[in-house]
This record gives structure tokens, sequence and C-alpha cells, in this order.
């Protein structure tokens, strides 16, 4: 006896699968000499604040771990190996009306399925500013903010969050960042 033909159903054919890049990131942590493996913050309630007005009439920022490239450092380019030293170590300021050279060679992340050549993936202004343009949001906040990608576990983040970048969010003019933490 043969079935329906799963196109009647509308099921996606077998190849169209999610990619498992969970576990691909873990086995790339092990494979660079990480002995933990890699962990995901999750949490079983999502603990953001929610926007208090419409997003068309927010001011939103970018947060990013990018670094800003320096041809000292080494290769940093798409497709780049891992490279430590194009790490940065300090909060930086990026102002959102210039373009921005950044780059994630500094980052561990699955380079055997990733080519690494849209930036808009890790920094997008240009995608932000069409949105300004076509009223989704309200204004791209004149200055963007990076922080050192130290394994993104949450004592990490809610540190950087809390200590360095809030403050520098801080201001009557400006709305919280989306995804910002509550606390």
């Amino acid at each position: 006896m043969s079935g329906p033909d799963d196109a009647q159903f509308g099921f996606a054919p077998d190849y169209d699968a999610p990619v498992p890049y969970m576990q691909r990131t873990r086995d790339y942590y092990i494979a660079i000499g990480y002995t933990t493996p890699y962990r995901w913050a999750h949490y079983v309630d999502a603990p953001f604040q929610p926007l208090k007005k419409p997003l068309a009439q927010s001011r939103v920022t970018i947060v990013t771990t990018a670094a800003p490239y320096d041809p000292a450092k080494g290769d940093q380019g798409p497709g780049a190996p891992y490279n430590g030293g194009a790490k940065f170590y300090k909060v930086y300021d990026g102002d959102t009306s210039k373009q921005h050279d950044l780059r994630i060679s500094h980052i561990g992340y699955d380079r055997k399925h990733t080519s690494a050549t849209d930036s808009g993936t890790w920094f997008p202004l240009p995608q932000l500013l069409k949105a300004q343009a076509k009223g989704r949001i309200g204004s791209v906040r004149r200055f963007s903010r990076a922080a050192s990608p130290t394994r993104s576990m949450p004592p990490c983040w809610c540190r950087v969050a809390r200590s360095v970048i809030r403050p520098r969010l801080s201001s009557p003019a400006t709305s919280r960042p989306m995804g910002s933490p509550r606390s």
C-alpha cells in the first residue's frame, strides 16, 4: 500500500531540516580546546523588559560583540581562522551616522558551515536605518555599543550590561535597548 505524496500534505522534503547549530557550536568549542561544553543562557521565563511604547515610536541601538577591524591584528576577513589576537577588552562606542568595519574573527563560531560574509548579521546598522526610513522604528540611537565576547554566560553578560552598557544608554532621549534585562 502506498501512502499519499508528502507534497499533498504540504510537508517539507527530508533534506529541509533545521541546522543543528547548537550541537555544532558545542563541538566547535571542544575542538578549539574548551573542556567545558558550551551552554546557552536560557530561562524558563524570558528576563526581558517589554517595550513601553510601540517600536515605531522607540529609539533603538545596537549592542554587538564584533571588533573594529585592525590590520595589525592579522587575518580578520570572512572565513578567517579563529583569531584571539583581534579580541578587545573594553566597551567601545560607535557613531551610527558613520559606517563601521567590524569583524568577528575573534569569536568562536562554526567556520565550516558559516562564511561570515554578511556583516549585517553582527552589526545590522544598514537594516536599522532602512527600518527607520520606513517608519518601522522611531529612530536609531546616535551611538552603538560593543562589549567583549568573553563567552556569553549569564554572569559575564549581566555584569557587563548592568555596569557598563546600561549607564551609557541612560538618558532622557533614549528608549531601552530591545531585549534589555529587567533587573
